[in-house]
């Protein structure tokens, strides 16, 4: 029975850790679908939408009631004889009737409010996403190095353990020995720094996807270098991709509904006004029917308006010269990134087909002169030395590769 209970504890253990590793894609999913910034936009969207439901209403009704036409003295409100009483009391009701059209440009101008916010959430969609694939690659850059860091001390631990045996028995001078020591120290170190750094990193992913901090999460080791070579960083592709030129475009659009609403304010709109008189002493009843109209394009009050639909106008231009500006910018920094990641690529290639590979070499000759007795210590390790770094030259050159592609890849919104 206890046999039974181990080896199902041991399953789901193991089957949780496993079910941690989550690659790229799903993390990217996770922020989607977790992230607090998804949930305060939509609510906004919602909000305005609500709003939007009441674009339609019409003005209140205003009612009034009182005395109408009733003389101070109220033995005039009797009737004397064949004297009629003076005065009434009237009750009011009074409604605007709304102009169509201008109600279409408010429901419109109210519909459309919330495509701003709408837009402004894919761009945080976006900085997110990016931010994830930083933390991401990242990552997987601490772990390659952790692991050429331990198999350097490996290299280290041989050159310590050989030059003490050595120099017990009087074969080798102690030169090259305390420099290995403190390399060693140095790699532990370093160790000490990618280890917290990759907690760093997990940290602020499980932030990312609104999961606990500190939950375990593995990553997935895979990463792709992308070719951009065949892109053209032009306002095409970034009037297509980039939310923040869509949500300037939908900034223009409302400045033009607003002009719509403005033009539609300086239309007269009608009403009408009924009023009931109920007579004092005898008086017949009586009513009043009158319809009204607002005049607002007379000069002395149409200049508010005016100048809302030229100061829209300007807006509108201004935009329009905002987004060109982007896009400009946009377009010589997605340029020279890319002849950076072009760079990048070149140089990992020359590592990874030249250098690397000579110095190995390099270090593996020099162990087999060492343990012959034909070098001194100093040599391997100043070969161990010359390896170590172009090794560590080589991750540095892919995190900034890595690096230069998310950037890319945030200028065009691509996930």
């Amino acid at each position: 029975m206890i046999k039974f209970i181990i080896t199902g504890v041991l399953t789901l253990l193991f089957t949780a850790t496993f079910a941690q590793q989550m690659s790229l894609p799903a993390v990217m999913d996770s922020i989607a679908a977790n992230h607090p910034v998804v949930k305060m936009y939509n609510a906004e969207v919602r909000s305005m939408d609500a709003a939007a439901k009441g674009a339609r209403s019409w003005m209140p009704p205003t009612v009034g009631a009182g005395f109408f036409m009733t003389p101070y003295n109220p033995k005039l409100w009797q009737r004397d004889g064949d004297m009629l009483g003076m005065g009434s009391v009237a009750v009011s009701v009074e409604q605007m009737l709304p102009n169509r059209k201008k109600l279409d440009a408010n429901e419109n101008l109210m519909k459309a409010m919330s495509s701003v916010e709408k837009e402004k959430l894919y761009a945080a969609l976006n900085e997110n996403f990016q931010d994830a694939k930083k933390l991401y690659y990242s990552s997987i850059v601490l772990d390659k190095k952790l692991k050429v860091v331990k198999e350097n001390e490996k290299m280290l631990d041989f050159m310590i353990r050989n030059a003490e045996i050595r120099y017990k028995n009087g074969l080798s001078k102690i030169s090259a020995y305390y420099k290995a020591k403190a390399a060693l120290g140095s790699s532990k170190n370093m160790q000490l720094m990618y280890e917290n750094d990759l907690r760093v990193n997990r940290i602020r992913l499980n932030a990312l996807m609104g999961r606990d901090p500190l939950a375990p999460l593995e990553i997935e080791p895979e990463y792709n270098l992308n070719d951009y070579s065949l892109e053209t960083f032009g306002q095409d592709l970034f009037y297509q991709n980039r939310s923040d030129l869509r949500g300037i475009d939908r900034e223009i659009n409302i400045a033009k509904l607003k002009q719509d609403l403005e033009k539609q304010n300086l239309k007269p709109e009608f009403g009408v006004k009924f009023e009931n008189m109920f007579g004092f002493g005898g008086q017949p009843m009586q009513f009043s029917l009158m319809l009204m109209a607002k005049l607002p394009f007379v000069s002395w009050a149409s200049g508010m308006n005016k100048a809302n639909i030229e100061s829209l106008k300007l807006k509108e231009e201004a935009l329009q010269a905002q987004k060109e500006m982007m896009v400009n910018e946009y377009s010589g920094m997605a340029y020279g990134m890319r002849n950076e990641l072009d760079l990048n690529k070149n140089q990992l290639k020359l590592y990874e087909d030249t250098i690397i590979p000579a110095l190995k070499n390099n270090y593996k000759s020099m162990q087999l002169g060492y343990e012959q007795n034909t070098e001194e210590l100093f040599m391997l390790y100043d070969a161990w030395e010359q390896l170590n770094m172009a090794q560590l030259e080589y991750f540095e050159i892919l995190t900034k590769a890595l690096q230069t592609q998310t950037e890319i890849d945030r200028l065009i919104e691509r996930r």
